[in-house]
């Protein structure tokens, strides 16, 4: 009887013990080393929101200075569940966007933020991947304008003429949510004041596979296109999944749209739906409302 009781007690510590293991962490992957924004300031920033989530271990891969040797630049994708890019600046090597579109079309996620969608504007993989980006030449040749009909209340691809790629004044604006069964903004305000950011619109390419999650009106009072326009989408492209935010203009560590709670929240839950297909984070408690945005320092 001793024996048993002793063997019980026994398995009973190693339960205990391993219920204390940690969940195997997600591996991310942020690519930085050339952008139009500060990256040096903003990849610790998104290497901290990630980690303090506790599901992420997050490498960082620079490339070198614009204009440089980029023949070295070769990530290993499948090391990695998830890639984040913090990039946009010179062409990577042929072997590396080979590498890049197995990696997603077998299964990895990535996740494009802000300006990282205005990378590649001639490489036809990527763009499929993004779903929509701006500027990098891009026109109605790259494909159609997608923005949101109000009236209508669905997505519209415009084939008119016209560039791909711009915003007005930077200001506060208000996000909406237009899927909000979608794991990513699932229990998030149907609308939230955004922290003052700089409003993408008029953006262009072959836009397939795309729900738009959320929009925001670019009011032409402060030079946007008049319509409501995609701030928050999911792409699918082969087995991989996409998040693009195009929230997140910074010029410096101290930017309002990079520590507003609003973005902090959708990168970490988007990173993590593109890396899993799931969202096992709440919603903060600190999230902003209609009313009021809300910054963490």
């Amino acid at each position: 009887m001793k024996a048993l009781l002793l063997k019980l007690a026994t398995c009973s510590l190693l339960i205990a013990g391993l219920a204390e293991i940690p969940a195997a962490q997600l591996r991310a992957l942020i690519i930085d080393g050339q952008n139009n924004h500060n990256w040096k300031d903003t990849t610790p920033l998104l290497k901290q929101y990630l980690e303090e989530t506790g599901l992420f271990d997050v490498t960082v891969a620079t490339t070198p200075a614009k204009g440089g040797d980029m023949s070295g630049f070769q990530p290993n994708f499948p090391n990695f569940d998830v890639v984040v890019s913090n990039y946009s600046g010179d062409e990577w090597p042929d072997e590396t966007k080979a590498a890049f579109e197995n990696f997603v079309r077998d299964g990895g996620g990535f996740v494009t933020v802000h300006a990282a969608d205005n990378s590649f504007g001639k490489w036809p993989a990527y763009n499929e991947m993004i779903g929509i980006g701006g500027w990098g030449g891009r026109n109605e040749k790259s494909g159609p304008y997608l923005y949101w009909d109000e009236k209508a209340k669905k997505v519209i691809k415009d084939i008119t003429a016209g560039k791909g790629g711009s915003h007005g004044a930077q200001h506060e604006f208000m996000v909406e949510v237009r899927e909000p069964q979608h794991p990513i903004v699932k229990g998030l305000p149907m609308k939230w004041l955004h922290a003052q950011d700089e409003l993408y619109d008029r953006l262009r390419g072959p836009a397939k596979d795309v729900s738009v999650l959320a929009t925001a009106f670019a009011d032409p009072k402060t030079r946007g296109s008049g319509r409501h326009e995609p701030t928050l989408m999911t792409i699918s492209y082969g087995k991989g999944r996409v998040f693009h935010t195009t929230l997140g203009h910074a010029r410096d560590a101290k930017a309002p749209a990079f520590h507003c709670v609003g973005f902090i929240t959708t990168l970490q839950r988007g990173t993590e739906w593109a890396a899993t297909g799931k969202v096992t984070q709440a919603v903060p408690t600190d999230f902003p409302t209609a009313e009021k945005s809300s910054l963490r320092n």
